[in-house]
């Protein structure tokens, strides 16, 4: 299972990049996930299905990002938790580097934490828990 969820997280840093540069393939994005998600943050908890909806708030999240400056997102590493056999948390420790015009470009490390399910199709995300990203954008002077 690690193998198969380290590769999924190489996958998704690559579509995630090809989104900051308006060029991700939204079926390709959307493929990551399980056919319905939980997401929680200090934000709240949300719930979602896998559908055009959730396309389309990927391309609105890949336009936000790109407006504040977000230049790309690095994947340092994933730490990967077994829940049974089928299922793990994996952690997954996150850089992201915003250009700031004139002056040098910030980086920024966070980590997300993912619930993923590993079936006969490969494995999927089926939710995540973040940190607050308004506060630590905000903290570092992007927002």
């Amino acid at each position: 299972m690690e193998k198969s969820v380290n590769e999924l997280f190489q996958r998704y840093q690559e579509f995630f990049r090809r989104g900051l540069k308006n060029e991700a393939d939204m079926e390709q994005v959307a493929s990551s996930y399980a056919t319905a998600f939980i997401a929680a943050s200090p934000a709240g908890v949300s719930v979602g299905q896998n559908d055009e909806q959730l396309k389309q708030v990927m391309r609105q999240g890949f336009e936000r990002y790109r407006q504040i400056g977000t230049k790309d997102m690095t994947l340092r590493h994933v730490r990967v938790d077994p829940i049974d056999e089928h299922h793990c948390v994996a952690h997954a420790a996150w850089t992201a580097t915003y250009d700031r015009g004139a002056a040098p470009d910030v980086s920024i490390d966070f980590d997300v934490h993912y619930l993923v399910q590993q079936l006969d199709d490969g494995p999927k995300i089926f939710g995540w828990v973040s940190g607050d990203e308004q506060a630590l954008l905000r903290q570092h002077g992007i927002i």
